[in-house]
């Protein structure tokens, strides 16, 4: 195991996930790993752009490499108790998608 238990990266920059209160999810997470007594196990990070755009605020976590999309800042409480500290992720807020970039493509603008 390395130095952190988890590394969980919060897309913060990127076209969309800033429009999207990704900097609220990011400090939501954060919060709720310190008030669950995990921040010695729990690294967090704000990310550059995660390849998903439109399908965010992205969260991803490792080593588990477990994606979360559509993150709202009341899910993160969610996420540490039943992820971080259950061991099983949050399924209605998994992202499952192919390998590689999945940017929803931006609709024509009139």
């Amino acid at each position: 195991m390395g130095q952190y238990e988890r590394h969980v990266f919060v897309c913060t920059s990127g076209k969309t996930c800033p429009t999207q209160n990704s900097k609220d999810v990011f400090s939501a997470l954060r919060t709720a790993v310190v008030e669950a007594g995990l921040k010695g196990s729990v690294r967090m990070n704000g990310a550059g752009c995660l390849g998903q755009c439109g399908h965010g605020p992205m969260v991803v976590v490792y080593p588990e490499d477990v994606w979360y999309a559509n993150v709202q800042p009341e899910d993160a409480a969610r996420i540490v108790a039943e992820h971080f500290v259950g061991g099983i992720p949050v399924e209605s807020l998994r992202y499952v998608a192919p390998p590689g970039d999945n940017k929803v493509p931006e609709l024509p603008t009139s």
